[in-house]
């Protein structure tokens, strides 16, 4: 499965997991940056004390689930005391059943930095031991190999997360730094010096029994989201540029006849990106006889507004759930172990699908700009498809091709995944969430607006370069100066696909974004 690359490393100052709430950034820094964890003394006391009220419940001769009964639909069976150890290691080991590709490394760090999380809050039960030694696989750099399907994201991600607990308990598949091949877990752990866990009560249960494989997903999207969606504002101040297009339409004071928040974002980006553009400036004054432009430009601030106001609300939930502590059993406060339905993916699984929604109508959007620059009838005197030599040569035909192939499956990763679900372990399990399925085909769903966005940029930048001696304004114009240093300049013909892959990797870094905001910051 194609999923967005992440941007260049940076070096990030290390993440300390406490009692309190990671934000999207620590996750973004661990899962993507290798940034080291660090566990926060008086929460490991926490956790110690949380630990000695599940030794006081296995010594009770009364069953309490999670510690010395069976789980799901085997909830009523009760386990004897010497039987418990086994208990949660066959839990583990029959819920490793994932199936498919591999996952990525970033969003197996993201899952295991957020299960840590929750065991820091003291709410599980877990030994100190057990949060040590996730932090401890983190911190090597070590990564368990976890499978594209098997969860249902209720309860929790329980196949992906029972993937890591296998291989903390020194069992499993893993790839390692500096190797291709994977390795053992065995091995992998006695290199790094972890000694692998030997599961107490309720143990299993706690490290698979959570949303942090959708979360994490949430998290990281998020992180992309925020800039992709200003680069497709830059993206579109671009096309407005080459399509001889107006910047009228994104005046303060219209924008506020309707006060949608996003919307007044994207269009104070638009009005900073165009300001002083004299190709802008060329065609205004009463012998400009264009009343309307179409609404792929005119409208760009309605549509990546809204979408910018629904990655607000999906921050709003992903911030919510970070300060959770999702497990079932779950200690209480007060010292009691109360089962719950907490697991249940639904706020994740929404919010994944809305941002799909989302992407797939703002790639839409930009696709139909670049569209608009290869059709004489409607690209104001520009060449039909930008080509060099009408007639010999196709131009960027095929390369709105692409992009209007990304949006049309971008439309059907649109479809919602949360509203599908099959019940499981038998009818315990009758309403799932299908929130791990809605972030993975979120993560394709990302990937392919950062695509779309990067046509639309290659395309922008070769219309506005046949429009001199009329130069775009400084911002985007920086950019059009970065898309010629690549090679993807007006001429002849060439092999196209090098030439989109390099913008693609500028947009998706970030750097079409940094090239922009030296001369305009947005927002």
């Amino acid at each position: 499965m194609s999923t967005i690359a992440p941007a260049p490393a940076r070096t990030a100052a290390s993440v300390t997991v406490g009692t309190g709430p990671l934000s999207i950034d620590d996750v973004v820094d661990v899962a993507r940056h290798e940034a080291p964890v660090v566990l926060d003394p008086a929460a490991l006391e926490q956790v110690a004390a949380s630990r000695a009220i599940i030794e006081d419940l296995a010594a009770d001769p009364e069953p309490h689930y999670g510690i010395s009964t069976g789980f799901g639909a085997l909830a009523t069976t009760f386990i004897a005391e010497d039987r418990r150890a086994q208990l949660q290691a066959s839990l583990v080991r029959s819920h490793a059943a994932g199936s498919g590709p591999e996952v990525e490394r970033e969003v197996v760090r993201a899952l295991m930095l957020l299960r840590l999380s929750t065991l820091m809050t003291g709410r599980t039960g877990v030994r100190r031991e057990t949060a040590e030694t996730y932090a401890a696989i983190l911190n090597a750099g070590i990564t368990p190999v976890v499978h594209e399907y098997g969860s249902l994201g209720c309860s929790g991600d329980l196949a992906p997360l029972a993937h890591c607990a296998l291989v903390a308990m020194g069992e499993g598949r893993v790839r390692v730094p500096g190797s291709d091949e994977v390795s053992d877990a065995a091995s992998a752990l006695a290199a790094a010096g972890i000694a692998p866990l030997h599961l107490g009560e309720k143990e299993g249960l706690a490290l698979i029994n959570g949303t942090d494989g959708m979360l994490g997903m949430l998290a990281l999207a998020i992180d992309d989201l925020r800039m992709l969606l200003a680069t497709a504002d830059v993206a579109a101040a671009m096309s407005v540029e080459g399509l001889m297009g107006t910047d009228a339409v994104f005046a303060a004071d219209l924008h506020a006849l309707r006060p949608q928040r996003g919307q007044a974002v994207s269009a104070s980006n638009l009005r900073d990106l165009l300001a002083g553009s004299p190709i802008v400036e060329s065609h205004k004054g009463p012998e400009c006889t264009r009343v309307q432009d179409a609404y792929s430009l005119r409208c760009a601030p309605q549509v990546h507004g809204a979408a910018r106001d629904t990655l607000a609300h999906a921050t709003s939930v992903a911030e919510a759930e970070l300060a959770s502590a999702v497990d079932n059993p779950v200690l209480t406060p007060d010292g009691r172990v109360e089962s719950n339905g907490n697991f249940h993916g639904a706020p994740v699984a929404y919010v994944l699908d809305f941002l799909a929604i989302a992407v797939a109508d703002v790639a839409s959007m930009s696709e139909r700009r670049t569209d608009r620059f290869l059709d004489k009838a409607r690209s104001h005197d520009l060449p039909p498809f930008l080509a060099h030599e009408v007639g010999v040569d196709s131009g960027l035909m095929i390369a709105q091709y692409t992009a209007a192939g990304i949006v049309s499956e971008l439309k059907r990763l649109a479809a919602p995944a949360s509203v599908d679900s099959i019940p499981s372990s038998a009818m315990q399990e009758d309403h799932v969430s299908m929130g791990w399925a809605a972030a993975r085909k979120l993560r394709r769903a990302v990937d392919g607006l950062a695509r779309v966005i990067a046509i639309e940029v290659m395309t922008a930048a070769r219309g506005l370069a046949l429009r001199a001696p009329l130069r775009p304004g400084e911002a985007t114009g920086a950019v059009v100066e970065w898309v010629a240093g690549t090679g993807a300049t007006p001429g002849a013909d060439r092999f196209l696909s090098p030439e989109i892959e390099r913008i693609v990797e500028a947009v998706r870094s970030g750097d079409v974004l940094r090239r922009a905001e030296r001369i305009t910051p947005l927002r």
